[in-house]
Parts: C-alpha cells; structure tokens; sequence
C-alpha cells in the first residue's frame, strides 16, 4: 500500500492565543495514538498530562510523555485528544482516526472523509445486541 500522509491542523484548545500549526501527519493504522515530535510539542505549549509506556514497531519499549489537550482537525472534521511525544514526526494513529470518522483510501493513497458520511461524523456509541 505504501505510506500515505495527510496534512492536520493541531492547536492548543487551552492556549486560544497560540496560532494553529499545520502539519503533515504520517498516517498508520497500526499504531493507536497520535505522535509529536517534541519540538512540535513544545510549541503548542502542551502540558504533560502523563508517562506511557510504548512499544514501537521494532519491539523495544520507551518511557514517553502523554501531552495534552490537543484539537485535531481534517477536512470538515475534528477532535480533541492526547498525544504521544516520540518520533520526528506527527503520526496519525487510528484512535483519532476514528474518532474523526476518516480512514484511508489505499487506491488513491490518501486520507479521506468516511464516504458513508460526508458531512457529518459518525460513530458508534453502544453495539447492537446479538
């Protein structure tokens, strides 16, 4: 499939005053949360909320600050949530993706707004009985 990256605009919803910084996000659904370089972190004025213990994709585990709050936004969609400091680089993991109702589109290698809803965001709150 090859990587697929897409531009997010992060903000600080705490720091009203800090401008928005446009981004270009690796997008991985093998990983569950969003990633910052902490350099991009620093700028936002994110707050270390916690420690996390992760495992990259190699198999060894680090000690990782857990920043936030941070608002995601693509397209007509948007979120709020932590991120992971780690990497040089934003990663999109799929948590926000989800919560953004957005996914990937392998044949036009992109990220792109959930067909079923383009206008609105959906999601499921309580699964139907079986």
């Amino acid at each position: 499939m090859g990587l697929i990256r897409t531009k997010l605009t992060l903000s600080n919803p705490r720091e009203r005053e800090l401008l928005p910084v446009e981004v270009n996000a690796l997008a991985d659904t093998g990983s569950l949360h969003l990633c910052l370089p902490e350099p991009l972190a620093i700028q936002l004025q994110l707050e270390e909320l916690y420690k996390r213990e992760v495992t990259t994709a190699d198999g060894k585990k680090h000690l990782c600050s857990y920043v936030g709050p941070l608002q995601v936004t693509f397209q007509n969609r948007g979120c709020f949530t932590g991120a992971l400091v780690l990497g040089d680089e934003v990663l999109l993991g799929a948590v926000p993706m989800e919560d953004m109702d957005i996914m990937l589109s392998p044949a036009k290698q992109s990220v792109i707004v959930n067909p079923d809803s383009p206008n609105i965001a959906t999601s499921v709150v309580k699964s139907q009985p079986v």
